[in-house]
């Protein structure tokens, strides 16, 4: 019939191990963890419970309290890597996009590293450095006459989940900085010459035209750094183990799940209950991304060309 659109099978085509393979390893899993969360153990095995996994969670103190604990420390990690990271990531993008600057691909590559490095192993060397004891970090700080401000801050319950997360904030300050280093290549020249034309340079250039071409990439970074670190878990089990020390003051979802779902030393494993603080974690991580796609993704497509 004359008119009529072809049907493209090549894209289902395209797209079908991605989608098949994406299935297999996230979709499944995921409604695996649903079911297994609305189940408990009873005397005759496993039983269906519904919601009431969830209102232990919320409403027993022996759980709520753990779970509020975790997800509070959890925010303060996002917040430091939000305050401390994403700023700095975007100060790195704009001196190492300079044309002016020497060895800025000498200085990309350098902060990228720690990045590409094994969690295990950022974990022990920080800590070593750390150490009250054989590290080299008192001796650093002796040696500039700044003795009197070390503590044993992985020790300190007031201080132990800030020093992680400025050692992740080290670890991968790289990411956001190429990404915004990459939107700041893309902004097209005739708008940086315009801008010259007008005598605006330097950082007033920076603040005036080429920040606000980049909050979508901004953005983008902002709802990465949610997912990641609301997913965190590495880096504490690491430097911290299981109980999240000292005194679960680094306690974070991640941990909180593991020794509920696998046990551990005195704790037996619960899967059900692990699965009903998987599901938990899930909905705030999914409850922010839409937050940022249909509240502020709208607002920031302005700025793209």
């Amino acid at each position: 019939m004359a008119g009529r659109r072809a049907v493209r099978w090549h894209i289902g085509v395209f797209l079908a191990p991605a989608v098949l393979v994406y299935t297999v390893i996230m979709i499944v899993p995921l409604l695996g963890t649903l079911n297994l969360s609305l189940f408990a153990r009873g005397e005759e095995g496993r039983e269906f419970v519904g919601l009431a996994n969830f209102a232990t969670l919320f409403g027993d103190p022996r759980w709520s309290g753990a779970f509020w604990n975790a997800l509070g420390n959890n925010a303060w990690f996002f917040l430091i890597h939000m305050l401390v990271q994403n700023p700095v990531g975007v100060a790195l993008a704009a001196l190492l996009s300079s044309p002016r600057l020497r060895m800025a691909a000498f200085y990309r590559t350098a902060i990228f590293i720690p990045t590409i490095l094994s969690f295990v192993i950022v974990g022990f060397v920080w800590k070593l450095i750390l150490s009250p004891i054989w590290g080299i970090a008192p001796g650093m700080l002796d040696g500039i006459g700044l003795r009197s401000l070390f503590a044993p801050w992985l020790g300190r319950e007031e201080y132990a989940l800030t020093t992680l997360a400025l050692i992740s904030v080290w670890q991968f300050v790289g990411i956001p900085m190429m990404l915004i280093y990459a939107a700041l290549l893309s902004i097209p020249d005739e708008v940086i010459e315009a801008a010259e034309i007008d005598g605006i340079t330097g950082w007033s250039q920076f603040w005036k035209i080429k920040l606000p071409l980049i909050l979508p990439a901004i953005g983008i970074i902002s709802i990465l750094t949610f997912v990641g670190n609301f997913n965190a878990f590495d880096l504490i089990y690491v430097s911290q183990g299981a109980l999240a020390g000292p005194d679960f003051a680094t306690d974070i979802l991640g941990t909180f799940l593991y020794r509920t779902f696998f046990g551990f030393q005195l704790q037996l494993g619960d899967p059900h209950m692990g699965a009903t603080i998987a599901t938990a974690m899930f909905a705030i991580i999914l409850g922010g991304v839409c937050l940022y796609l249909f509240g502020i993704q709208r607002r920031l497509r302005r700025y793209q060309f």
